[in-house]
């Protein structure tokens, strides 16, 4: 059974498997035709004219024939008719078509009684998922496309009807809110559902739905509710005036601004994407200026989403992200993608396909390599949609750094996609945000990034703009007062002219005016909703209040009305956040901690069920409501969240935040300290992840947790802890190159690890790989066996590869030291194969920087060269920092290239990662003059002797040799001989021994 899915998604699906037959825009392209005229014969003629009106009749009638082909192979012959003149759909069992089983279910129940509406119609609406065909703009779509929408419009009126007759408001509702997704911009649907709300006694969710309606005609329309929808507020007031909302003004004194920013907008509609920063201070009018645009890329057809950012915590990372992804143009598109990319957009954006619990997404350490197929997923979504798209981007200075680096990832994914990103910038609020300098510099550099700065407007704009809020241009000496009390900035003078300001009166001053002329519930409310510290609902501003709900309503319309408030979708924020700090002033500090204890109950309360997504919110209330406690848990709660979206950053900052909060807490005795203890352990143990991710093994961040995890796990008497903790810092020490430290822990964890541990394989490995380090080349060989037998083949929690792949990779240069090449080369090969049959990228990148040392040893510099570019592209796609700077060593090796090879050295060096520092400097030696050859090569043999790292210092010291006189050079190598022979480096011992004989004149 194949079903075809053209509404929302499109798709051929196998129902047996779930598979997907075919995503071909122009296959489903040409089924859609024909199911939209289905049981009428359409000409081939007519249908390659419409489907390739460029081409000749001859071509386009060829690829008519060249679809069908393919459309043929999807579906079978049994639902098409075809001649050699005409094509035709017809029904069959084989094949379910949604169109199809729309209208079947859509007349059945339009033409039907109540009943019949009750029993039909939801069948129809859960069919139509989406517009039809949402990612083609073809002339021929546009009708049928409109007609399905209006039937299903229809539909829901009927169906809504139906439902609030028969007495199930709540199931009424919910097809009203349908119906207002389908028509947002027609005022029946938010009537309709503001009065079945009334009737359920959801008054609060009744004014909230007038707010949103009124924001989206007066944002896309430029108008207010019509008398109709004005009147149905009035009467869920009880009678009270609605009383009028301030009228909107143009935009003034922006012209060049705006033409610049249009002009940007263009170019990326043409296919030049991008990012257009408009930088200013608070109140400027940034924000405005790029809705001004946003409203003429709508009017173009373009889609437009729209997200901010806020500067109080507790939101989750990406959240801006998420909110573009919400927009259900976008929603639509997301549909037709193919699930890989669906499950990580599902990530992000649960939609009910596969929403899986908190914590079960990837392991931050073990695949942190996961976080670019992640990221990819979501720019699949946003750029594929089949039309130019404007996102906007409010208040950039407090962007969290994973929507950074999202969107530098986003633009150089797709360079042609006609997508633009505006943001705002506030330039008075950059002093603790050095990484948005640093990252504006980047997208300078890469030709991405557009800048437009604002001024305050003059004096002239200041009055003009005072004379449109007012309905009055004001008098010359009141227009000079107005420019020097505001500054010309557009928020104070709105503010000051709303708010009555007295002359002389200062940005503060002006905004605390506006709060105070509201009534004393709203100013409660204010306070309360500034407490929220980002968007919020009325239903937490009811829950959380001391105020009667009705009352709370009341003084949220009344702060909507005035323009302190504005609707955000399902809530409400302040229209600036300017207004927010002030109201937030205004709350005295004890209430402000009555507040905060409220709002984190409230909180709980209301998403019982899932505190996930709120976690970081609840975790901020509660530790500015006095409760220590339920802080700490929702921190460690929002870090598992934000670790599963691969936000390592703001992973740490939440754990430490925690950490903060544990050790604040007065010192115990007895199971009071020990109940401390084993909190800060708990954190400690899920930080380690992320820290490792975000800045590698060589970190002193994650030194320092390993290292206080030890310390507690032994006090506690956690064995298992503990071991994996000192794989971890046995690891850290290892890559920092302090190799005799690293072999202590090594010897430690294998000491202390039983036979039954599963960290038995890493005690192993971890006891090779120094071994090799240390130059104990058959003890390594003999450890990396085990750690291959022992391995169970899921990557390793501390190391993040596969175990039998990375041992087998390292095990390939003990073996080559120890004159065994054939083996060398087997156990290179054999961690290859392992590594591209388990699909585990970064186990391959591992395998293939290993193989590349491999290959440098053997002179196979073929191989090398294969490798090393394989390692590149791996590298540059899931952004492996450590083994690229190993390729571009080995690379600049092969090819003589010495700047590359020590540009590899020297990022090493910068991310201090000293281990094989000698192996290193000898091939960047090879690339370098006479002289600066011997400098390298005598900091190589210092850096081995000073951290112990003497696996490759015979070798070292013979390429030196080769740079000395003979009086020098036969002294260094028999220096080499011996140091070689202790270790059983067959290879070098035979290398250094050719070289004395030559120079000792017996070959």
């Amino acid at each position: 059974m194949l079903r075809v899915r053209l509404l929302g998604e499109q798709a051929i699906l196998d129902e047996a498997t779930g598979s997907v037959v075919t995503r071909s825009p122009r296959t489903l392209a040409l089924v859609a035709f024909l199911v939209v005229h289905a049981g009428v014969p359409q000409p081939r003629q007519r249908i390659a004219e419409l489907f390739w009106p460029d081409s000749t009749e001859a071509q386009a009638l060829t690829n008519l024939r060249r679809e069908l082909h393919h459309l043929r192979h999807a579906v079978g012959d049994e639902c098409l008719v075809v001649t050699a003149k005409d094509l035709c759909w017809r029904d069959c069992a084989g094949v379910r078509v949604d169109v199809r089983e729309f209208d079947t279910a859509c007349r059945a129940a339009l033409d039907g009684d109540a009943a019949a509406v009750l029993a039909r119609a939801p069948v129809a609406v859960s069919a139509y998922r989406g517009e039809f065909l949402p990612a083609t703009n073809e002339e021929w779509v546009i009708q049928p496309r409109a007609e399905l929408e209006s039937r299903c419009v229809r539909l829901c009126d009927r169906l809504c009807q139906a439902r609030r007759a028969s007495g199930d408001l709540t199931g009424a509702a919910d097809v009203a809110r349908t119906r207002i997704r389908l028509r947002p911009l027609e005022e029946q649907g938010y009537r309709t559902l503001m009065e079945l709300q009334a009737a359920m006694g959801d008054r609060a969710g009744a004014v909230s739905t007038y707010h949103q309606c009124a924001s989206t005609v007066e944002r896309e329309l430029g108008v207010a509710p019509d008398e109709a929808t004005r009147r149905a507020l009035q009467r869920l007031l009880a009678g009270r005036p609605e009383g009028a909302r301030p009228a909107t003004t143009g935009l003034v004194g922006r012209t060049r601004e705006l033409a610049a920013l249009v002009r940007r907008w263009q170019a990326a509609a043409g296919g030049r994407p991008g990012l257009v920063l408009v930088r200013g201070g608070a109140g400027v009018g940034k924000s405005r200026l790029v809705a001004e645009v946003a409203d003429t890329a709508r009017t173009q057809g373009a889609i437009v989403a729209i997200a901010q950012c806020f500067g109080t915590p507790g939101r989750l990372p990406l959240a801006p992200v998420a909110e573009w992804l919400r927009t259900p143009v976008v929603q639509a598109a997301t549909a037709t993608l193919d699930p890989v990319w669906r499950t990580e957009v599902d990530r992000l954006v649960p939609s009910g396909r596969a929403r899986s619990e908190p914590g079960t997404g990837p392991r931050a350490m073990v695949d942190a390599w996961q976080r670019h197929r992640f990221f990819e997923g979501l720019a699949r979504a946003l750029t594929g949609t089949g039309r130019p798209m404007l996102l906007v981007l409010d208040n950039l200075q407090w962007c969290d750094q994973e929507t950074l680096a999202f969107l530098t990832f986003c633009l150089g994914l797709a360079p042609r996609a006609p997508v633009l990103i505006a943001a705002t910038l506030r330039t008075d609020d950059l002093g603790e945000r050095p990484d948005i300098g640093d990252w504006t510099t980047r997208m300078r550099a890469a030709g991405l990034l557009a800048e437009l700065t604002l001024s305050p407007l003059d004096e002239a704009d200041s009055a003009r703009l005072a004379g449109l809020i007012s309905g009055r241009p004001p008098a010359p000496a009141d227009r000079r007062l107005l420019h020097a009390t505001t500054g010309g900035f557009p928020l104070y003078v709105v503010e000051a002219v709303r708010g009555g300001a007295l002359p002389g009166s200062g940005l503060t001053d002006v905004l605390r005016n506006r709060l105070e002329q509201t009534s004393p519930a709203a100013r409660a409310v204010a306070g309360l909703a500034a407490a929220v510290g980002r968007d919020f609902t009325l239903a937490l501003l009811t829950e959380a209040s001391d105020l009667p709900p009705d009352t709370v309503v009341r003084a949220v319309d009344e702060l909507w009305r005035r323009r302190l408030v504005r609707a955000t979708g399902d809530g409400y924020d302040f229209s600036h956040d300017l207004l927010r700090d002030t109201a937030y002033a205004l709350v005295s500090p004890p209430h402000r901690w009555l507040l905060h204890s409220r709002i984190a109950q409230a909180l709980e309360l209301l998403h019982a069920g899932d505190t996930g997504p709120v976690s970081g919110l609840l975790a901020e209330q509660y530790a500015r409501g006095g409760r220590p406690d339920r802080a700490i848990a929702f921190y460690r709660r929002a870090a598992e969240f934000a670790s599963s979206t691969f936000a390592h950053a703001e992973a740490i900052r939440l754990h430490e935040e925690a950490l903060e909060l544990v050790r604040a807490q007065p010192d115990g005795a007895g199971e009071s300290s020990d109940s401390s203890a084993r909190q800060e352990l708990a954190i400690l143990e899920t930080m380690a992840a992320p820290l490792n991710a975000r800045h590698g093994y060589a970190s002193p961040q994650l030194q320092q947790a390993l290292e206080r995890t030890i310390e507690l796990a032994e006090r506690l008497r956690r064995h298992d802890t503990m071991l994996t903790a000192l794989v971890g810092l046995w690891g850290s020490r290892f890559v920092q190159g302090r190799t005799i430290d690293a072999g202590r822990v090594a010897a430690e964890v294998l000491d202390l690890a039983g036979e039954d541990s599963e960290l038995r394989c890493s005690a192993h490995f971890a006891f090779a790989g120094s071994a090799t380090s240390l130059g104990r080349h058959s003890e390594a060989v003999r450890h990396f066996d085990l750690a291959v037998r022992l391995s169970r083949g899921a990557p390793s929690l501390t190391v993040g590869t596969r175990p039998d792949v990375h041992a087998l990779a390292w095990a390939a240069h003990p073996h080559w030291l120890l004159g065994h090449t054939a083996e060398a080369v087997a156990s290179c090969r054999e961690a290859l194969v392992r590594a591209r049959a388990a699909g585990h990228p970064y186990s391959l990148a591992v395998a293939l920087a290993y193989a590349g040392i491999t290959h440098q040893m053997c002179g196979d510099t073929g191989r090398l060269g294969d490798t090393v570019r394989e390692l590149a592209e791996l590298c540059d796609r899931y952004g492996f920092a450590y083994y690229r700077e190993w390729g571009l060593v080995l690379g600049g090796w092969r090819t003589g290239d010495h700047a590359t090879a020590r540009q590899g050295v020297e990022n090493l060096r910068a991310a201090g990662s000293f281990a094989r520092m000698p192996y290193w400097l000898a091939l960047l030696a090879d690339t370098s003059a006479p002289e600066a050859a011997r400098a390298t090569l005598d900091a190589a043999i210092v850096a081995g002797q000073a951290r112990d790292d003497v696996w490759w210092l015979p070798e070292v010291m013979r390429k030196r040799a080769a740079l000395d006189d003979p009086g020098g050079a036969v002294p260094r190598l028999r220096s080499a001989i011996r140091l070689a022979r202790a270790q059983g480096s067959v290879a070098l011992l035979r290398r250094c021994a050719h070289d004395l004989g030559v120079r000792a004149g017996t070959p």
